[in-house]
């Protein structure tokens, strides 16, 4: 019988990992062993991906060879689009993304194969395809004409350029590069603990990240930083820190703040707090990023939480001209890079995860009656 219950898992090592390092007293997060901070000031997310599947930082020819092999797979099959042109324009972006990520595997020639290099192409193309979806989506349920990809541009370049046809300044791409890479992994997160359970089975590529995807449509993981920007929204001029103290008051959760890991801020909000001003100036709403600072130092005041990820992401996608709905599918971009490396690793030493249930049901065994004595 088990030995140690823990509600939600918490705290507890399910299986060894070289991908992610999470310190959360000391507020440290690193992939593969690199600092966050350093690949968020020096790194691209086509490398981070890279050093995520690989296991280290390319060197400039495997570099080159992933942007090549990155541009080729950039592209949708022809009766998937046509399939979306019937989806009804109101469903969901993340119900449609997590469905077409799914289809994917109907066209994928190597869907069923399930060598390393097979498993590493299909991670390549999966990254590749998923941005290509969210921006398909948005233009067609708006009955807009769907863009192809610039072959010259870079993969944040080209979602900005196929989402909204204009193609991106040097610092809206750049923002949206290290956001990137700052939600390219998390360890052992409910997406990714999905996405590894079901690879543990020896399922395909396919399923386990739309496992995954399933897993990051809920609120409490994928869905926080649209709450943020729907509450930025919500104040219409008014005094930010009087409707969040009358939420609070009322008993309502603010989104954005406090973490399961971190105790300390979490590192991807020092980058992200960075880029939300300075986009934010850029684009015309530094309101938003006075009310968020506002927010920020109350609730650190009265509630002495922090930041998360998901609380300046807000402003940062809003500013750069992404609907609020597409936040979470945004964040699916980014951890298709993570979900991937994390299906390689399970399949590379795999164990078929089972835990057990600390049982709480009837004393053990009720007399069985029939039914006409029931």
């Amino acid at each position: 019988m088990p030995t140690v219950s823990a509600r939600g898992l918490a705290d507890v090592v399910a299986s060894p990992s070289a991908i992610c390092y999470i310190d959360g007293e000391r507020g440290v997060l690193a992939y593969r062993g690199y600092d966050i901070h350093d690949l968020a000031e020096r790194s691209s997310f086509i490398e981070t991906a890279y050093l995520l599947w690989r296991g280290q930082l390319p060197t400039q020819a495997a570099l080159d060879q992933l942007r090549q092999d990155l541009a080729a797979a950039a592209q949708l099959p022809e009766p998937l689009v046509n399939w979306m042109r019937q989806i009804p324009p109101s469903t969901a972006p993340m119900d449609v993304l997590r469905t077409l990520v799914s289809a994917l595997g109907l066209y994928d020639a190597e869907a069923g194969t399930m060598s390393v290099e097979a498993n590493q192409r299909k991670a390549i193309r999966l990254l590749a395809q998923t941005p290509m979806l969210v921006a398909a989506w948005e233009r067609i349920r708006h009955g807009q004409p769907r863009l192809e990809p610039d072959p010259a541009l870079s993969l944040p370049a080209n979602f900005l350029y196929q989402l909204t046809g204009k193609r991106p300044s040097p610092t809206a791409e750049r923002a949206l590069d290290i956001a990137l890479i700052l939600h390219a992994d998390h360890e052992f997160n409910a997406s990714t603990f999905a996405a590894r359970v079901t690879a543990a089975t020896l399922s395909d590529l396919h399923s386990a990240v739309t496992a995954a995807l399933g897993a990051l449509k809920g609120p409490l993981h994928g869905g926080a930083n649209e709450a943020v920007i729907r509450l930025l929204l919500e104040l219409h001029g008014g005094d930010p820190v009087e409707m969040v103290s009358q939420k609070l008051a009322a008993k309502q959760k603010i989104p954005g703040f406090g973490h399961r890991v971190y105790h300390t801020e979490d590192p991807r909000a020092t980058h992200l707090r960075q880029m939300a001003q300075q986009l934010a100036e850029a684009s015309g709403h530094e309101e938003l990023f006075q009310a968020s600072r506002r927010i920020e130092q109350y609730i650190n005041r009265e509630k002495h939480l922090n930041a998360n990820v998901d609380f300046y992401s807000a402003t940062v996608y809003y500013s750069l001209g992404i609907a609020p709905d597409l936040y979470t599918p945004v964040f699916a971009i980014s951890r298709m890079s993570g979900w991937t490396a994390h299906v390689l690793e399970q399949y590379s030493d795999n164990r078929l995860i089972r835990p057990r249930a600390d049982y709480t049901g009837p004393h053990v065994p009720l007399p069985y009656n029939s039914i006409d004595l029931r």
